[in-house]
Parts: structure tokens; sequence; C-alpha cells
């Protein structure tokens, strides 16, 4: 036997996506047992169809096949392709040994891109099918974050610098949006996909005309009933050997969009982590450095084949939406220290309702809040309030009123409540289903 026969796995490389993060589900739908199983289902979908349409395939032979789907012999599928160089052979061999009656029906009329292009699409149906799940539940696990801190008013900014306050709710409802927006391209791209069917070796089904002398609405008719069988509405109008690979790239750019979700969400945590307002989940022994003890790093917001790494993001996104930690205090403190300046859009309203010049308010707010944060970096107090009570242009506005927090953040309490009982609600019914809870592997 020579040296490969005894490698130690750990010798040999692994993905990690598969070994470390994506969830057991979809690296279940990803493994060589599915997908060689529904191999052995497009040919039986296949012979099926060929026998209501009138081909000599016995009802024998049929059964004979839909009793040996599986267990599968690897090994001798393997010896199979080592000798034949060609894997839809060898496995096309393994099964007709299993079931040697129906040796000479099995594969009839089509070609290697019947089985794997067909499979290949049925995996990308039922990972699809996943991924809108867990979208679902990571929307709903944030949407009942984003109502449970609608109220919390906190710094909003804007190139990362201080800006008009929001509240945490509706911080929250940017990540939700962006997710409700993946999830509607990802039920599309479900609902587009097609069989590829049954097309022949160019895909002018030539071998099946040949099949049925010449019966062209029999033709037809199969490609209809083998999609069906393979849990198709249709197939697609034409195709090549193969299926395009345009329907390849739609699906991956539809993953991407949740990869920039994610990625968008993950980066906001992490600044709004440094800043004290919110925290990943942290487990009770969980260890954030190996050197300081004190530190609770992130680790779930920071994960860099499509469908593995989705669900990887996605098993993880639902962990911290899930358990998100909101610290009001540190929100209220970072708050407050901008307060003054946060006001200033409320003073300059205020004051152009009074009759102001809205052009010379700014100008005079802008001078005024660039003196009095000249003062704040030498050391000094925040004297902003106290220039604009001194400035007659702002004579007779509430400064002190003007600079109540929880007045400053607008409808953003409100955007959050319609959004999710209107947006997410719809969004949510298209896609009942909900992704089981799965361990997290990071």
């Amino acid at each position: 036997m020579n040296a490969e026969t005894h490698a130690d796995p750990r010798d040999l490389w692994d993905n990690p996506l598969a070994s470390r993060y994506a969830s057991s589900q979809m690296t279940r739908l990803w493994s060589d047992n599915h997908r060689y199983k529904l191999w052995r289902q497009t040919w039986l979908a296949l012979a099926e169809a060929e026998a209501e349409l009138g081909l000599p395939i016995s009802p024998g032979q049929l059964a004979e096949m839909r009793a040996h789907l599986e267990p599968i012999d690897f090994a001798k599928a393997a010896d199979y392709e080592r000798r034949m160089r060609h894997d839809v052979f060898a496995h096309l061999h393994t099964f007709a040994d299993a079931c040697p009656s129906a040796r000479p029906i099995i594969h009839l009329g089509a070609t290697s891109a019947y089985v794997t292009d067909n499979v290949d699409l049925i995996l990308m149906r039922e990972s699809l099918d996943l991924v809108a799940a867990r979208l679902a539940t990571v929307i709903e696990r944030l949407a009942a974050k984003a109502l449970e801190t609608k109220d919390i008013v906190c710094l909003g900014r804007t190139h990362l610098q201080p800006a008009q306050p929001t509240t945490i709710g509706k911080r929250l409802c940017l990540w939700i949006h962006d997710l409700v927006l993946d999830l509607e391209e990802i039920t599309h791209r479900r609902k587009l996909l097609r069989a590829r069917g049954v097309k022949g070796t160019t895909g002018t089904q030539a071998s099946f005309l040949e099949l049925f002398g010449g019966d062209h609405a029999k033709v037809r008719r199969l490609d209809e009933l083998v999609a069906q069988k393979l849990g198709f509405h249709s197939s697609y109008e034409v195709t090549g050997q193969t299926y395009t690979r345009k329907v390849d790239s739609q699906v991956c750019a539809a993953l991407a969009g949740v990869s920039e979700s994610t990625h968008k969400a993950g980066n906001d945590l992490r600044l709004a982590a440094a800043w004290g307002e919110l925290e990943e989940p942290f487990e009770t022994e969980q260890v954030g450095s190996s050197a300081m003890p004190y530190k609770r790093n992130p680790m779930r917001a920071e994960l860099p084949q499509a469908f593995l790494a989705t669900d990887a993001q996605l098993v993880i996104y639902a962990n911290i939406a899930g358990g998100l930690v909101v610290l009001p205090g540190s929100i209220r403190r970072n708050l407050e220290a901008h307060l003054p300046f946060l006001a200033s859009e409320k003073i300059l309203m205020a004051a152009t309702t009074a009759g102001g010049d809205r052009q010379t308010l700014h100008e005079a707010l802008r001078t005024h809040s660039h003196a009095a944060t000249a003062r704040i970096r030498d050391g000094h107090a925040n004297d902003l309030p106290e220039r604009l009570a001194a400035d007659p242009l702002f004579e007779g506005i509430d400064i002190v009123a003007a600079m109540k927090p929880d007045e400053l953040a607008g409808r953003a309490s409100q955007q959050v409540e319609e959004f999710i009982a209107e947006a997410v609600e719809v969004a949510l019914a298209t896609c009942p289903t909900r992704a089981q809870e799965s361990a997290l592997r990071v």
C-alpha cells in the first residue's frame, strides 16, 4: 500500500469554512453523501419520466433504482474513477453495480451535464432556502432588539464625527434594512432557478429525439416531467452542454450582497464597542486576549465557496443579534459630551422660525462652535451655550430647552416602530421558515 493510504488527515489541507465556520446543515447540503445521492435521484427521475412516456423501462427496474439510492460505495466509485478518469461514469457504474437489472437503462440518452448541472441547481436551491431562513432569523432577532432600544437616544455620527442624535433602535434598523433587501434578492433568485432539464450533449436534445423516434412533443414533455420530478417549476428554455453560468454569477452576486451587509454591521458594531455603546455577546469563560486579561476583544464580527461563507456569517450574525449588549450609561455619557453642538440644528431651526436669516444664523453657529472647540482642545469646558445666549441673533431662543437629549432624535423612535410593523413584517412573511439554531463555531 502506498504512503497516501496511511496519511494522517491532520497533514492534509482542509477548508476552514467547512470544518470551523459553516453550520452542519449547510456543510451537509454540499457533502459527498448528499450530492451523489442526488445524482442517483436525477438518474431515477429520468428513467421514471422515460418510462411514463413509453420507453421500455420496467417497474422492476425503477423499483431496483429506488431501493439503491443509498448507501453509496465510495471506495468502489473511487476505484472506478482511478481507472476511468471520469467522476460521472465512475458513479454511474457504481450505481449500476448496485442495481444490475436497471444497468441498461440508467443514464439513457443523457450526458454528464444532465447529472452535474441539474444537481448543482438543486444544491443552489436548497442552499438559498437555508440562507433565506437564516436571514429571516437574524432580521427577527434584530427587530426585537430594535423595538427594545427604540427610545434610547444616542450620539449619531457621520464621517465618524459627532452628529445629530438618533436612537440605538434606529441604528439597528439600518442593519435590518440591508438584510431585508438581501432577503428580497435571495428569494428572487430562488424563485428564478430552474432545472437544466434534459437537453442532450450540446443542448439540441438529439439523443432524446432519437429515443422517441422523432416525436418532438414527447421530447418536450420529457424535459418538463424531469424538471418537475427534480422539484423545479420548469427548465431553462435553451442550454448548451451546460446551463448558462450567468445563473451562477447572479446567485453569487446575491450572496455577496449578504456579505456586504454583514461586513457593514460588523464594522459598525466594532466601532460602537470601541465607544463603549454596544458589545457582542461575551461568554462567561471567554478569553478576550492571551496577553491582556482585562480585554473583551470582539471576535464574532470579524469573519473575512460562497454558500459556506454566507452561512457562516449568518450563523454568527444570528448569535450577535440574539445576544447584543446595549450599554445605556456609556451611550448617555457620549451623547452628553457633545450635547451643545448636537443642539445646533434645533437652535438653527428655532431661530429661523423666529424670523432670523438662515444663512446668517448658520455662519454664527459655525463661528461660535469652532471657537468653543478651540477652548475644549485647550482643556476648558464647552462654552457654546453661553456664547449663543450672549449673541443677539439668538435672543429669545431657549438654549437649555434645545439641548434636551430626548428631543433631538426627531422621529427615530416612530421610524423604528413603522419600519418593523410594515417593511420588516412583509419581508418576514415571504419567508415563513426559520433556520434551526446552529452551534457557534468560532
